[in-house]
């Protein structure tokens, strides 16, 4: 039963991973406001979380064997590539996590709203996030079964 409830918070990380990323998405698509911003900091933390569970939850599906053991996810490249790209999701997630709390901030100090290619750059941060994500299923199918 752990087991199960270890992988099910996995997966619940995983999407709300993606509803975070795709919320963040949505509201830098228009201009912003005040409110805007501050509900991009609170979804960036939500996204935070829900990545901090998923690492946890991983962690243990390989250490604590709730899933295949250590030999079968050390000795795969697939994994060792699930791994380096979420990575990669999370350092880039860093830029967008400091303009919103740094936007936010401006904002509160009366200062003007970041500017349009501000905001498009960050967008597409996000969407590289997502774009990112969507490739780790695919991934954690052909792991799981052992394909490469």
């Amino acid at each position: 039963m752990t087991a199960a409830l270890i992988a099910a918070i996995h997966y619940l990380g995983v999407m709300l991973i993606a509803a975070t990323l795709l919320v963040e998405f949505l509201t830098l698509k228009g201009g912003l406001s005040r409110p805007l911003l501050d509900r991009l900091v609170r979804v960036d933390v939500l996204y935070g979380l829900a990545a901090l569970a998923v690492l946890i939850t991983g962690f243990l599906r390989i250490t604590v064997a709730y899933g295949k053991g250590p030999a079968f996810y050390m000795q795969s490249m697939v994994f060792h590539t699930k791994v380096g790209l979420f990575i990669v999701m999370g350092l880039i997630s860093i830029v967008p996590t400091i303009r919103f709390l740094r936007w936010r901030k401006a904002a509160a100090a009366g200062q003007p709203l970041p500017t349009a290619q501000s905001i498009d750059g960050t967008r597409k941060l996000v969407l590289v996030e997502l774009h990112i994500l969507f490739v780790l299923p695919f991934l954690a199918a052909i792991m799981a079964r052992g394909l490469m």
